[in-house]
């Protein structure tokens, strides 16, 4: 590869020329040129050494100002723990940031411009980061809100059509792949916020909305025992999403491709 010093030679060279043949009528001027040019030539150097390595963990720096180090969560309980989630349901919410199915006005100016092959390498970066999860949570509720919780969770209400979350979210809660997030080791506050905007409408997945459904069945007091039992859970040790769900899905999720859950 050819040389900076190479690269702006002739140029340099050029001005020393005119400069031999002018320098007794404008030697001011000449100086003044080979001094530009000179000049010119470091600030292009400078700036190739200087300039930042173009990986996607530079281009994704942006994030970690919201969701963390390493995408491990915000501080403030409200941005997600984006590390280690399936490589789908990454896609999947950029995809419903971009086109207005889940509102954050910082989200939307983020990737509102970028095409799906670019969203997918972002997905990708943060799916391939494994990386140690905090202590749960101290939760202060009523041991009855968390056996309610737990109950919901691991079996469903029936008589109200409520199915548990480990029938799509896997048996340790860790998400399964390819497009199933966990729920354990993200805070109450924001499983909290997400539960409201699902029943409210002001959240939704590509149709159908299996999970719109799911809260739409659910009370308040669901919502609370759901999340306390959820923020208090450890993160196994193994907290990579299971590789499949071994049964079938008890309602279809249009964010979910339909060979997800068959045997």
């Amino acid at each position: 590869m050819m040389s900076n010093e190479r690269k702006h030679a002739p140029a340099r060279g050029a001005v020393y020329a005119r400069c031999t043949r002018r320098a007794l009528a404008f030697p001011a001027t000449c100086l003044l040129l080979v001094a530009l040019v000179a000049s010119s030539a470091q600030c292009a150097m400078a700036a190739e050494l200087s300039a930042p390595p173009d990986t996607m963990a530079q281009r994704v720096a942006a994030c970690m100002v919201c969701h963390g180090k390493e995408g491990r969560a915000g501080n403030d309980g409200y941005h997600p723990r984006i590390a280690g989630k399936p490589e789908g349901y990454l896609y999947n919410q950029l995809v419903n940031f971009r086109e207005g199915r889940r509102h954050n006005a910082a989200m939307a100016y983020l990737i509102g411009n970028l095409p799906d092959t670019y969203l997918r390498e972002i997905a990708a970066y943060f799916a391939a980061l494994h990386l140690p999860y905090p202590p749960p949570q101290s939760v202060a509720v009523p041991p009855a809100t968390l056996a309610h919780g737990r109950e919901l969770i691991t079996q469903g209400d029936q008589s109200r059509d409520i199915p548990p979350c480990v029938a799509c979210h896997g048996k340790t809660l860790t998400g399964t792949q390819p497009a199933i997030p966990g729920l354990i080791g993200l805070p109450r506050v924001y499983l909290y916020a997400q539960l409201s905007s699902w029943k409210n409408g002001s959240r939704h997945a590509a149709a159908p909305d299996c999970m719109a459904k799911i809260a739409g069945r659910l009370n308040w007091e669901d919502v609370d025992a759901v999340t306390a039992y959820l923020a208090s859970q450890p993160v196994p040790a193994d907290s990579a999403p299971a590789a499949s769900n071994p049964v079938k899905p008890p309602l279809e999720c249009g964010s979910v491709p339909a060979r997800e859950g068959k045997p």
